[in-house]
């Protein structure tokens, strides 16, 4: 007789699940809504807000869902609110804040939802709490914990809401838990399991929330589960796992343990084409995607209307326990 569990359930329905391209916007330019290799974006939870980090222009814009322009910030410098390099972006779910990573400036300073300078973290080095090269920044639901990659230190660290430091892990090389130039992390909400993109090593690998080795899985190449320069990483709603696969142009998504379960995109300028994309995010409730096309210069978004959301996942338990 065979057992039907959640698990039997769940992976053929995300198998099938299909994504259709529902908009863009963006355009090469340093005007408003335009952009010049935008690397980080981020969805508020709350009001559904899209962050955008505009690489070259050092600033930050955020936009309704659709892509109306709503406001900027940032300029390139040193003192508050300014930034040497930018890169990732995440808002804190409890206060909307807005946490931004200056990659060359060695801190993550955060902001209120429209940009208004509220604090920082970070200093030069390798030393506890010290950063070099913060990459990417992520949220952990559960405790509000900030993870930040750093790619010169091959290392994650982590910190508390206003940057106290709580721990780290990693170190360059290519064993399990080692890194070389670790990018994308994300925080899972069911298991408060941290996903890491370890771009240069072309995987992902995944960990407790303090840092133990779970597992990891990729290659380099260009077959499905392969990767060629793993960028930004989410967890979707469902649990899985998405990820920007940069230099193969295509997104990839897995359960969470690693098994691949399918992709999108391909090389090229058409509506659900990318040229390098960096990052991925979803709305709340999950039934949104957003990719940063970077070498495009805009944001896409596409819809999916067979998406399981955890409620459902319970009452198909429920069912078949």
């Amino acid at each position: 007789m065979i057992r039907i569990t959640a698990a039997t359930l769940l992976i053929p329905a995300l198998a099938l699940a299909t994504w259709h391209y529902e908009g863009q916007w963006g355009s090469y330019g340093g005007g408003n809504g335009q952009f010049y290799l935008p690397l980080g974006l981020t969805v508020s939870p709350a009001t559904g807000y899209v962050y955008v980090a505009d690489g070259t222009q050092r600033r930050v814009q955020y936009f309704t869902w659709n892509g109306s322009f709503l406001g900027r910030w940032g300029s390139y410098g040193t003192g508050d609110g300014q930034f040497l390099s930018i890169g990732g972006v995440a808002v804190q779910p409890s206060t909307g804040y807005v946490y931004v990573t200056d990659y060359g400036g060695d801190r993550v300073q955060y902001f209120t939802a429209d940009g208004s300078f509220v604090g920082k973290f970070g200093a030069s080095g390798a030393g506890d709490g010290e950063l070099d090269g913060p990459n990417v920044v992520a949220w952990a639901p559960a405790t509000e914990y900030i993870y930040v990659t750093e790619q010169n230190n091959d290392r994650v660290s982590y910190f508390t809401a206003t940057g106290s430091f709580l721990g780290k892990w990693g170190g360059y090389g290519s064993g399990a838990g080692q890194f070389w130039n670790p990018f994308g992390v994300a925080v899972s909400p069911a298991t408060g399991n941290v996903y890491v993109a370890d771009t240069f090593n072309s995987r992902v690998q995944y960990f407790t929330p303090a840092g133990g080795y779970i597992g990891g899985w990729g290659t380099e190449g260009t077959a499905d589960g392969q990767f060629d320069f793993p960028q930004g990483l989410r967890v979707h709603t469902t649990g899985v796992i998405y990820v920007a696969d940069t230099q193969n142009d295509r997104i990839q998504y897995f359960t969470p343990a690693g098994s691949f379960l399918g992709k999108l995109g391909s090389l090229g300028q058409g509506n659900g084409q990318f040229d390098k994309p960096y990052d991925v995010d979803f709305t709340a409730t999950g039934e949104r995607l957003y990719v940063d096309d970077t070498y495009n210069e805009r944001m896409q978004y596409f819809k999916t209307d067979t998406a399981i959301t955890p409620a459902s996942l319970g009452r198909i338990k429920t069912l078949f326990q």
